[in-house]
């Protein structure tokens, strides 16, 4: 067994990790990264950089159709190959060469804590390397798929969100299970793609946790598409079928060729050795942190989805520059300060998560929807219009959008900001800054939108709201 003693080791190599260790290392401390598969994990090569690059193509001809005297088309096949390209054919040798380049050592193979403060790692060859932290390990080992407990699932070759945004070719029939992001997203992909999707969800809308009108339209939009939306529809068993599958609706069969299974993730903390150093996981399987990301001791952080906290990957990083920065303040001897809004204290997770669907139409929102204000208890009103400004007018023929915004009565502040239409995620930072930065609506006022642009809604929000 080969030993080696790092500063910071970090399980888990994708985004979130690397941005854990690229931070300790900014701040002086040696870092190590931990992973078994590709480095760069989970959204370079299955998740965020792939599906988005099959979503964007399609996109840009929707975009482009609905103006007048314009006619466009694509080709599915150069789709694939772009998404391909983005993933460097699933080769991280770029990905190793920037943790290298940064100063991180990358250790190949399956790690798992072995007592405080040290990690082994398993290779492919079988051998054992020894790791001993003489600062902190970080976990930052993602997450995992959920499979329901469908008759027959098990039975029949099902895809996985890796498998969909991975294929080498689009399916003619492809079934999609689970009205969440990824069944949304994938479903728009493959629809305008070529594929004649059947979506099929349990609950009575899609996006669940969104404001009741962003799932509506965005419904509205995969039907627009050609998707078979089945809402409030159970999946009772599947089977195979001389090649294809069959999926049991009911008294209604619906045949497909390929099974996309998006029932949600949980946190990926099985193997990890947590019982070696007396830890132990919520009844979802993550591991509870402070706003600093500490997990145990003054050593142990997690970061990303196996904390459970915000399972996004832009909300993963944030963790990791506030945790790497609370694992510098702690070597240094400095105080470490986790008051809200402190360096070390990733306030945000808990009220100013910023998340945008990259449906057609899209839905961007931060902080908190009209429901979950009210469920917290607090005073709030709620101003819901239509964007419909110059600037949108401009945009395409026809351009339909909502905005949703939950305001603070008492304090007159921004508490959510929800944004449904074409292209509305590049208004989304607006409002997270508005959330976060608590500014009043009397200050907002004052930031004038430019014209002619979409962002002119700011100003028909705050006319609405004085108008009471």
């Amino acid at each position: 067994m080969t030993e080696h003693e790092y500063d910071v080791i970090v399980i888990g190599a994708g985004p979130v990790g690397e941005n854990a260790a690229g931070y300790a290392v900014d701040a002086g401390l040696t870092a190590a990264l931990v992973e078994a598969e590709l480095i760069g994990g989970e959204c370079s090569y299955w998740a965020c950089i792939p599906s988005k690059a099959l979503l964007r193509t399609p996109q840009a001809v929707a975009d482009a159709r609905r103006l007048p005297g314009v006619t466009a088309d694509f080709d599915p096949a150069a789709v694939l190959e772009r998404r391909t390209s983005f993933t460097s054919n699933w080769d991280d040798a770029g990905q190793v060469e920037w943790a290298e380049g940064a100063g991180a050592a990358v250790f190949r193979g399956r790690g798992r804590l072995a007592g405080e403060r040290v990690v082994e790692v398993v290779g492919g060859d079988g051998a054992t390397t020894r790791l001993t932290a003489r600062q902190a390990v970080v976990l930052a080992t993602g997450s995992v798929p959920v499979t329901p407990a469908v008759p027959g699932l098990d039975t029949v070759g099902t895809w996985g969100s890796r498998e969909a945004t991975s294929a080498k070719e689009v399916p003619a029939r492809l079934g999609v299970l689970g009205g969440g992001v990824v069944g949304c997203e994938l479903a728009l992909a493959f629809a305008r793609l070529g594929s004649r999707v059947t979506l099929v969800n349990h609950g009575p809308r899609v996006l669940p946790s969104a404001e009741p009108v962003a799932s509506e339209r965005v419904a509205d939009g995969l039907r627009e598409a050609g998707v078979d939306l089945r809402l409030d529809t159970g999946l009772d068993r599947v089977q195979g079928s001389g090649g294809a599958t069959v999926l049991h609706l009911g008294d209604e069969t619906v045949e497909v060729d390929r099974l996309l299974v998006a029932t949600g993730r949980r946190p990926r903390t099985d193997d990890l050795g947590l019982d070696s150093v007396g830890v132990t996981t919520t009844g979802r399987g993550a591991v509870e942190v402070d706003d600093s990301g500490l997990a145990h001791g003054d050593w142990l952080y997690a970061v990303g989805d196996v904390n459970g906290r915000a399972p996004l990957t832009h909300q993963g990083k944030y963790q990791a520059r506030i945790a790497a920065h609370a694992i510098a303040s702690r070597a240094a001897g400095r105080a470490v300060d986790a008051a809200p809004w402190g360096e070390d204290a990733a306030t945000a997770d808990h009220h100013a998560v910023p998340q945008v669907v990259f449906t057609d139409p899209e839905v961007a929102w931060v902080g908190r929807t009209a429901a979950a204000a009210r469920d917290e208890g607090l005073d709030v009103r709620v101003v819901e219009l239509d964007i419909a400004v110059a600037g949108s007018a401009l945009t395409a023929d026809g351009w339909s959008g909502r905005v949703v915004a939950v305001v603070d009565t008492g304090r007159e502040v921004l508490l959510g900001v929800t944004f449904v239409g074409p292209g509305v995620a590049e208004l989304l930072h607006a409002a997270t800054v508005a959330v976060v930065g608590e500014v009043p609506l009397g200050r907002l006022w004052h930031a004038v939108p430019a014209f002619p642009t979409i962002s002119e809604v700011w100003l028909r929000l705050l006319e609405a709201y004085r108008a009471g």
